[in-house]
């Protein structure tokens, strides 16, 4: 009995959904853009897989080498999320080279959240429709769990949106880190687990082995990160001060831009986005932003967009 032109479709989306997994352009010309909330669970098998990694530990157990691994992974890879795709990619606040433009993307995309023009392109939407009904990280219209992470499962917010980062679009470097998105956080899953491995021969002492430096410094550390990425989108929309009057629901948390290495001065940041610094004030701490000075002092990043006079008092 043939197949009906309905089960041949059903069969066709979980196929491109399975090959999404290593290659996010496969088919993205059929994805309908008007069901919104519509959950791809073959699509997201991998995101559920990576937090169901960490339950591992119970059986990894812990190592103060591992979890030394997991807190510098997570710090360098914040460090990308909020340097560079978020401050250089999605708003230019400062100039690398195209080496370094290459470099921080590769431990951005290292981070497990997808490519850098996916990143920025959904970034940019969200500034320009901030707490309007199309912005997907509102939880003042789509409630808490879907501003944080469901909004990650929809089949509507895979496609890059490449109308917001046709400057980024001309580098083919980045056009296939961006399509071939996974490729990068398997080649640091093996790093780990070989890492983990060589140790235990050489430098048993250390009290590692591969499966345990694969779930600290690849799933949990990873799994935190994302989250705490995540908040900005959510808690920092819901809970802080409000310093600035913007047309939208933004708030300055000193714990969340703790946690995010100075993303949580976020209300500052939708006051003025293009500041290589969101930690207005003295007392703000905003080490993305230090870091930054750091590589200036270095010759790695220049040009760093300062906050005018006018823009701090308002």
């Amino acid at each position: 009995m043939q197949p009906t032109e309905k089960q041949t479709s059903n069969m066709r989306t979980l196929l491109l959904s399975v090959v999404r997994w290593f290659d996010s352009e496969a088919g993205v010309a059929d994805i309908p853009v008007e069901d919104q909330k519509r959950v791809d669970w073959t699509r997201v098998l991998p995101l559920i897989g990576l937090h169901v990694g960490c339950l591992l530990v119970f059986w990894v157990g812990w190592s103060p080498t591992a979890v030394a691994t997991a807190v510098g992974l997570y710090l360098v890879r914040m460090f990308a999320i909020t340097g560079f795709y978020h401050r250089y990619f999605s708003h230019k606040a400062f100039k690398v080279n195209r080496f370094w433009q290459f470099m921080f993307a590769v431990v951005g995309n290292m981070s497990v959240q997808r490519g850098p023009l996916w990143w920025a392109a959904h970034h940019r939407h969200h500034h320009r429709f901030t707490d309007q009904p199309s912005d997907v990280h509102s939880p003042k219209q789509h409630g808490f769990w879907w501003s944080h992470i469901g909004w990650l499962t929809s089949r509507s917010n895979f496609p890059t949106r490449y109308r917001y980062v046709q400057e980024w679009a001309r580098f083919p470097e980045l056009l296939w880190i961006n399509r071939f998105d996974t490729v990068l956080p398997i080649v640091l899953a093996v790093l780990l687990f070989m890492t983990g491995a060589i140790l235990k021969q050489v430098a048993p002492a250390l009290g590692t082995d591969g499966p345990q430096m694969l779930v600290w410094g690849f799933f949990i550390s990873t799994v935190v990160l994302l989250h705490a990425t995540c908040t900005i989108n959510s808690l920092d929309h819901m809970f802080g001060t409000r310093r600035y009057d913007t047309n939208d629901t933004s708030r300055n948390n000193a714990l969340l831009a703790l946690l995010t290495l100075g993303e949580g001065w976020h209300n500052n940041h939708h006051h003025y986005a293009v500041s290589a610094r969101q930690g207005f004030r003295w007392w703000e701490l905003d080490i993305t932003y230090y870091l930054l000075v750091i590589l200036s002092w270095m010759g790695i990043t220049r040009d760093l967009r300062p906050v005018p006079p006018s823009v701090l008092k308002g």
